[in-house]
């Protein structure tokens, strides 16, 4: 059965779509049927696959307003198993025409029933904003995953995050649940670090995944070379801690 999962944070610079694209990569590494969908204007998810911005004609904001079909909309990727709807510039202003649309908070979810079935996971980049944007994917997701940096002000947009979940569960989307909180651009170097981590860990216990993601060089320079980091350079400390998230992703989803 399809899983869908979003990525979300409401506060910038956290690894986010970094973690969407090297989760998706990882998982079609072992053999896993994969769409990855950027629901955030800057499209980083299409460069970071070595996707060249407007040189498709695809997008998912066609999907968003009604215009066009998701399976009108995907890329085939480089990588084997994974596809990509990416976003475009339209979707800027998808947030303001959206505010007009009875039921625009389902519009994800009912457009994603037509193609689930050919994904064993269907990943959902969202914008670092808790918008209409957001809604959508949240409203369309069984579960969340949330990256975060190991600092003070990553503590307060996860929570500000849970609570917005809250709200979606009781309201919209009852079956959504936190899969799991990703710590990202670990340095066990400082105190910091392994402060805020035992924060995370004693809040949160067994949903934060047991793997860190370390800063890693290899991985900051792969989206520049439109790769995965695990297609960038394998044996790398980053690619391979992806590569344990995402069998732990494996395992709390189908229980292998």
């Amino acid at each position: 059965m399809t899983k869908i999962i979003a990525f979300a944070n409401q506060k910038g610079g956290v690894g986010k779509t970094t973690t969407a694209i090297n989760i998706g990569a990882s998982l079609a590494a072992i053999k896993k049927r994969v769409l990855l969908i950027d629901l955030d204007q800057q499209g980083n998810a299409g460069t970071g696959l070595g996707f060249v911005r407007d040189s498709y004609r695809q997008s998912v904001y066609g999907v968003l307003m009604g215009t066009a079909t998701a399976a009108d909309n995907i890329l085939s990727t480089a990588v084997p198993g994974l596809h990509l709807m990416p976003s475009s510039q339209a979707l800027a202003g998808a947030e303001a025409e959206m505010m007009d649309i009875e039921g625009c908070e389902f519009r994800l979810r009912d457009a994603l029933q037509q193609i689930s079935e050919h994904y064993d996971y269907i990943l959902i980049d969202c914008p670092p904003a808790l918008g209409r944007l957001t809604l959508n994917a949240l409203t369309a997701a069984d579960a969340v995953i949330v990256p975060m940096q190991c600092e003070f002000y990553s503590l307060e947009g996860i929570q500000m995050l849970t609570n917005t979940i809250t709200a979606v569960q009781r309201q919209l989307n009852p079956r959504l649940e936190i899969l799991g909180v990703l710590l990202t651009m670990y340095d066990r170097r400082y105190g910091l670090t392994r402060a805020v981590e035992d924060d995370v860990r004693g809040a949160f216990g067994d949903r934060v995944f047991k793997t860190v993601v370390p800063r890693n060089v290899r991985v900051s320079e792969a989206p520049s070379h439109g790769k995965p980091a695990l297609f960038y350079d394998f044996n790398s400390t980053g690619a391979q801690a992806y590569l344990r998230v995402a069998t732990e992703v494996v395992q709390r989803t189908e229980g292998e």
